[in-house]
Order: C-alpha cells, then structure tokens, then sequence
C-alpha cells in the first residue's frame, strides 16, 4: 500500500507499508481522500515540533471514506465521509475522566506520535470519526485546523464588546479568528506578513490588524484601538519564543493570554508582567469531540465558509516535490491540501 513518510527532518519518502488488517471491535476501516497540511507538519518537517517522532506517516487533518467496520460500530457505516479526531487518547487516565481527553496524559496523536492518514487505507477507532452527508473531503479536513481555534477561543471567553487580539494570521490564528468573531468581541489581528493582513481584511472584513515591525509602533496602534485599555483576551498563535515571550504586555489589566502556538524553545517573562496586572495564562492543546461537532453544523449551514481558506492544492505524486514552499510564509500558503485519492 502506498504512503509517504517523514524519515527525519526535511526527508521525504514515497514507500510501501503493510496493508492495514480488518477492522476489529470498535474499529474501522477508512480510506484517505484529501488531507490538510497543518502547521505541525511544516514544523515536523523543519524539526521543530517538540511531539514529532520519526520516522513518521504523516496526516492528521483528513477527509475519509469509511470502508469496512468492525463488531459494535454503529455511529457510521460503509461509504460515509468523515472527518477524523486525531487525538487517540486512553479514556482513564485523570484528564480523561473529566473529559479532557484532548490532553490524555498518554495521548497519541495520528500523523504526530503514529503513523497518519498520508497513505491510501488505515484503520481508526470509530468513536474518533464525525460523520457528515452535506460536507465533501477537502472541508471534512479542514475542521480538525478549525477545531484548534475553537477549542482556543473557548479557552480565552471572550465576549460581546470585549476586545480580542489574535497574534499571527497562519491557519490557527485564522482558525481563532473564525471562533472569536463569533463571539461578538471586537477583534484585532496582528501579523508579520503584510500579505496575511490583507487576507484578513478581505475575507473576514476585520479592519483592525496590524503589522507587527517590532519597532514599539505596533503598542501604539494596539492603544489606539481600545482606548488604551488593550485586549482582554490575547491568543498566540505563532510559535514564536519572542512573541509569546512579549504578549504579556498586550493583555489588559485582569486579562487572559492564551499560548495556542507551540514552541520548543523557552519562554521568559518577569514575574511582575504576570503578577501587577493579574493576568490568567493559559495553554490550549488540541480540541474537544464536541468542538468537531459544532464545526461541521456551523460549515453545513454556511456560518463557516472555508472556501477562503485553501489556497494551494497538490496531488500526492507532486506533495514531496512542492512540500518545501509551503514552509514559506512569501508563498502566500493559507492552507495546502493534498489529493491522497489519487495515490
């Protein structure tokens, strides 16, 4: 069966694998139709991502077909498309047992900590499939990237008239931006990219984003939109040791900062950033099954449009050849999906 794997860091490789057995109690089997390249892949592919291990088969943001099912699976059946849960948790460990299994103190997630959905058939417990008959595969994929950024919006609560800022516009951002607009919070966008900005402007309509140059222009401009009281909530997006290191200082007094970006590196402050304003940090870590859920209802009815989002497309013979530039922010790549029926 055809697959490709991350042998290490910035090595791609087409190979064969052992096909998958059939589905046992529980179980599923699920072909793979198209699959989202997430920022944990870019940054696994640059070895960067701290939960990466390889070598790996990568695919994690996918649209299925079900294909066969095994004894007890009721929840779907043969030929239903799916989006997947990634997030293979052990159902008993403490954060499990109050239904938090998005941070399963032995969590597994597919395409990180095993083998994805980068290769032609896999099999996957069935309670980790949400099923959908109006969605196609390509906006089935993109619901495990918007369910990060619902799960962070929830983290940070922002609501009615409260001011919000997202810093970086990549697909979480994007993805936080999708779920705190809905909130009712005035929203502010804060990004590197010049190009990113004017994605937001022009497919979201939020005027209020600014250019971060690192030169102290960007606090002013950030005082300028909320009178000077600044953000009540603050999500970091980026990933970036600097900027989460920094976002302290974006936070109202009594504010929230959420760290939905990972990073490797350390990340340092004064205890008094922290403590003279009392501020509430907060990490966010994957989503929640009923975030999923939610995603596919708000994409059936039209709330979420993700036809903005996916700006390149590769079939799977071209994906090792064209995977590099999506690294590259110049690229203009929002999200890139990858046309795994064609293997």
């Amino acid at each position: 069966m055809k697959a490709i794997r991350l042998e290490q860091p910035k090595h791609f490789a087409y190979v064969d694998i052992e096909e998958p057995q059939k589905p046992g109690p529980g179980q599923v089997l699920v072909r793979t139709h198209r699959m989202g390249i997430c920022g944990t892949d870019l940054s696994g592919y640059l070895g960067k991502f701290p939960f990466f291990k390889y070598p790996r088969v990568p695919g994690h943001e996918l649209g299925v077909e079900v294909l066969e099912v095994g004894d007890g699976v009721t929840n779907v059946r043969p030929g239903d498309r799916c989006s997947v849960e990634p997030y293979m948790n052990c159902g008993t460990c403490y954060a499990c047992r109050k239904g938090n299994g998005n941070c399963c103190s032995s969590l597994n997630v597919i395409g990180v900590m095993v083998d994805g959905g980068l290769c032609e058939r896999f099999l996957i417990r069935a309670d980790k499939l949400h099923p959908s008959a109006k969605l196609n595969y390509e906006q089935l994929a993109l619901v495990e990237t918007l369910a990060i950024g619902c799960h962070a919006t929830n983290r940070g609560q922002s609501g009615p008239g409260d001011h919000a800022l997202i810093i970086g516009a990549g697909p979480i951002g994007l993805a936080t931006l999708e779920f705190t607009r809905l909130t009712g919070a005035n929203v502010t966008v804060m990004d590197m990219v010049p190009s990113r900005l004017d994605f937001v402007r022009e497919k979201y309509g939020i005027q209020n984003t600014v250019v971060f140059k690192g030169d102290g222009s960007e606090m002013e401009q950030l005082k300028a939109i909320t009178n000077g009281d600044m953000y009540l909530v603050v999500t970091d997006a980026t990933g970036n040791k600097h900027s989460m290191s920094s976002a302290f200082k974006y936070c109202a007094h009594t504010g929230t900062l959420v760290y939905v970006g990972i990073t490797t590196e350390e990340v340092s402050f004064t205890h008094p950033t922290l403590h003279r304003p009392e501020i509430t940090l907060k990490a966010s870590r994957n989503a929640l099954p009923a975030d999923f859920t939610r995603i596919i209802r708000l994409i059936e009815d039209g709330t979420i449009n993700t036809t903005p989002w996916i700006t390149h497309r590769t079939p799977y013979s071209e994906m090792v050849a064209e995977f590099e530039k999506f690294t590259r922010p110049e690229t203009g790549v929002i999200k890139a999906i990858v046309d795994v029926s064609v293997a």
